[in-house]
């Protein structure tokens, strides 16, 4: 028994490779330091290459230092010559752009300032010759005609006239746009202006000075009176700030007159 004893004892033993043995992980600990390792290493490198980057770069800085201080005087006065000269040619190149974007400024003022005029000037003449509607301060006339008693087509005119007179700058009769070429005639019970047939009562439209358009109308003598006395006409006259004058006229082409250039 007591030898048996003894074998079993020698067989339990791991040496004699009865029972497998188990690699334990390495701990936690470990595995912390291997990476705090890593670390340091890493910073240590970026700490090279940054040292030998600056090292670099006033490597450079003593080279270039050290070539002005090699060079001789005349190597020297040479450079300033030339980069002297080069200031120079940038300065009058710099001269020469600035004159070049005023007079584009300028060029480009004169044309708008041209638009403008023309601009204007189509307004005006727009106006004037009736090819473009109109409003402004003015006076509007009603006219109520006697019926035995028609008004003459040179007393009408002499109302256009006289708003002319007057300073109008636009006028209007019935409806029918007065412009430097308008006849008034009387045709049977109605008037008729540029072959438009206007009935009574007339309505006559002016835009300018409010007070000196009725003055002109109203005067003592004038031809508001001529119009009330001769031909029992009603006539009245009324103020506004804002009188709308929309007809227009197509002007034909002139067969005769051409613009100077």
């Amino acid at each position: 028994m007591r030898h048996q004893h003894r074998r079993d004892r020698v067989n339990d033993r791991t040496e004699t490779g009865s029972f497998p043995v188990i690699r334990r992980k390495p701990p936690l600990s470990d595995l912390n330091r291997n990476a705090t390792r890593s670390r340091i290493v890493t910073s240590v490198l970026v700490m090279l290459l940054c040292a030998l980057l600056g090292f670099g770069y006033m490597v450079q800085m003593h080279n270039t230092q050290s070539s002005y201080e090699s060079m001789t005087e005349d190597e020297l006065r040479r450079l300033f010559t030339e980069t002297s000269a080069q200031v120079s040619k940038l300065e009058e190149r710099k001269t020469e752009l600035i004159a070049q974007l005023n007079s584009i400024k300028a060029a480009a003022d004169k044309q708008e300032q041209a638009r403008l005029i023309a601009q204007q000037n189509e307004q005006t003449s727009g106006i004037l010759s009736g090819r473009l509607p109109a409003k402004g301060k003015g006076v509007t006339i009603s006219i109520g005609e006697n019926a035995n008693h028609p008004i003459d087509a040179a007393t009408m005119f002499h109302l256009i006239e006289e708003l002319r007179n007057a300073g109008a700058e636009v006028i209007e009769f019935g409806g029918v746009r007065v412009i430097t070429s308008t006849s008034i005639r009387r045709s049977g019970d109605d008037l008729v202006c540029d072959d438009q047939i206007v009935s009574s009562p007339y309505i006559v439209k002016a835009i300018g000075d409010p007070s000196t358009l009725q003055s002109a109308i109203d005067i003592a003598g004038g031809v508001g009176s001529t119009l009330k006395l001769d031909f029992g006409a009603t006539v009245s006259v009324q103020q506004s700030d804002e009188v709308l004058i929309s007809s227009v006229r197509q002007l034909p082409p002139n067969k005769y007159a051409k613009t100077v250039e």
